[in-house]
């Protein structure tokens, strides 16, 4: 196989895990409350060996594995796929840089759908610009006792606050802007840890962690101390082209609906496929997705292969993957017309669902900043 075609092996296993979550996790995703942890969903993809796919026993997970996975669940079920997605986000800095500990007591919950996790690193004031985090590591008694207190907020958490565990950044005080930020894996039922659900437009749960004094010790601690901006840096970095695969999927799953309701919908003496206006757009709309989609595979890959340029590679393939999604589902609404916009429709929860992706783990406008800087990049 290379960057640019799947191989047999590939394209049978992508087809096996469509089908198995729209009999098996589809139907689940459909029962759970939105904004809420949907463990029984959780727990299925445990049971279905999912969580066990990217969390393999002999090292952390191929970037392109990572991708197909993403993208064969979200073209099925969104709330499967993100489920799938945020317990890798939030257990895979404790796999990249935690303590033999850390992983024996929370890995083979995770890998069986038993434990949530959570990555807290986004604050009120700390979005796209992690450096400007302000959550407080303050020692607990002496400097080399190895105790601290942290006091602070973070916000627009995934999984929070129902998360069993959340590997959560602060500021220890080694030094400014990405310096000194140390990452302390943080179970919920530390004394002084409270949160809440965030109303937001997307589904899935979201909310705000407090932290009044809540104290950790060394053996929390996730990675060297100060040095934490690099423990996030690394998961990110891991899953980045993989939010990409998301917005193919999602782009994907709204193309197949426009394309079967051009096709059976009659306007104007016939089918609307017929019309030039609609199957231009839908042709455009396929190149755009398939150009997408080839360009994660290129990043995924290069990721796995230790490419030298893997920020600027991941970082085109987010922001083109995410804009093509947004202009895909926004084109299958428009195709569909105002029965795409009632409440249950695949396209109304796609439409609400597609437009986080251009925010998060760097919003667009910070990819295109990561592109320009890569291109002067030693000229």
């Amino acid at each position: 196989m290379t960057a640019f075609a799947l191989g047999p092996q590939e394209q049978k296993w992508c087809a096996e895990l469509r089908a198995l979550t729209a009999e098996r996790l589809r139907p689940l995703a459909d029962r759970g409350e939105p904004g809420r942890v949907n463990r029984p969903l959780v727990a299925a993809l445990g049971e279905l060996g999912l969580l066990r796919r990217l969390f393999p026993a002999e090292g952390p997970v191929r970037a392109l594995d990572l991708c197909l996975l993403r993208e064969s669940l979200a073209q099925e079920s969104t709330e499967a796929e993100t489920a799938l997605a945020l317990q890798g986000l939030g257990t895979y800095p404790v796999v990249q840089s935690g303590t033999e500990q850390q992983r024996a007591r929370w890995l083979p919950e995770v890998v069986a759908g038993r434990a949530v996790s959570a990555f807290a690193l986004s604050e009120p004031d700390a979005g796209s610009d992690a450096g400007a985090l302000a959550l407080a590591a303050e020692p607990d008694g002496p400097p080399d006792a190895g105790r601290w207190r942290l006091t602070g907020e973070k916000c627009w958490i995934s999984n929070a606050p129902e998360a069993d565990f959340a590997t959560v950044f602060a500021r220890t005080g080694g030094g400014a802007g990405s310096r000194g930020i140390t990452a302390f894996l943080v179970p919920a039922d530390r004394p002084g840890l409270s949160g809440a659900p965030l109303d937001m437009l997307s589904p899935h749960p979201i909310g705000t962690l407090v932290f009044d004094g809540v104290p950790v010790t060394r053996d929390d601690m996730v990675g060297e101390p100060d040095r934490g901006f690099g423990v996030a840096m690394r998961t990110l970095n891991l899953f980045r082209p993989s939010v990409g695969a998301f917005a193919v999927g999602m782009a994907q799953a709204a193309l197949d609906a426009a394309l079967a309701h051009a096709a059976d919908r009659t306007a104007f003496g016939g089918p609307l496929k017929d019309l030039q206006a609609v199957s231009h757009q839908l042709a455009e709309t396929a190149t755009r997705i398939e150009a997408a989609r080839l360009l994660v595979y290129a990043a995924a890959t290069a990721y796995d292969n230790g490419a030298p340029d893997i920020a600027k590679r991941s970082a085109m393939a987010k922001l083109l993957a995410t804009e093509t999604a947004q202009q895909a589902v926004d084109t299958a609404v428009q195709i569909h017309g105002a029965r795409a916009l009632h409440r249950g429709h695949l396209l109304e929860h796609l439409y609400r669902e597609v437009r986080a992706p251009r925010i998060y783990e760097g919003a667009t406008e910070v990819q295109r900043s990561i592109i320009a800087r890569e291109l002067y990049r030693g000229r």
